[in-house]
């Protein structure tokens, strides 16, 4: 069974950064594609980061050049470092997990096997 468990979520004013942790448990991380989501109230859910089984990676426009996703194997962690962050990154934020290669589709939430519960987010200006 997978797990996945989220941290480092907070509070932080705009300009500001936060690194965001997920320990996944129960996969050999190696063989998936894993990814962060977000989803702001009102909002549909917003594939951020996705870092592939051959190690590349990709990310939504809206975090080009702001967010970086890594991922450490020998510690199953899976990170999100998020610099100058913007009230509009507002969100509750999902660490997600793929039994398949999405390619170009990683955006969609629906390729994603297992989710974490998530960790908050809040950027004030």
């Amino acid at each position: 069974q997978v797990q996945l468990v989220e941290s480092g979520g907070g509070s932080v004013q705009a300009g500001g950064s936060l690194r965001l942790s997920c320990a996944a448990s129960g996969y050999k991380g190696s063989s998936y594609c894993m990814g962060w989501f977000r989803q702001a109230p009102g909002k549909e859910r917003e594939g951020v980061a996705g870092i592939h089984s051959d190690g590349t990676t990709s990310y939504a426009d809206s975090v080009k050049g702001r967010f970086t996703i890594s991922q450490d194997n020998a510690k199953n962690t899976l990170y999100l470092q998020m610099n100058s962050l913007k009230p509009e990154d507002t969100a509750t934020y999902y660490c997600v997990v793929s039994r398949q290669r999405p390619g170009r589709n990683w955006p969609d939430p629906n390729v994603y096997n297992y989710w974490g519960q998530g960790t908050q987010v809040t950027v004030s200006s």
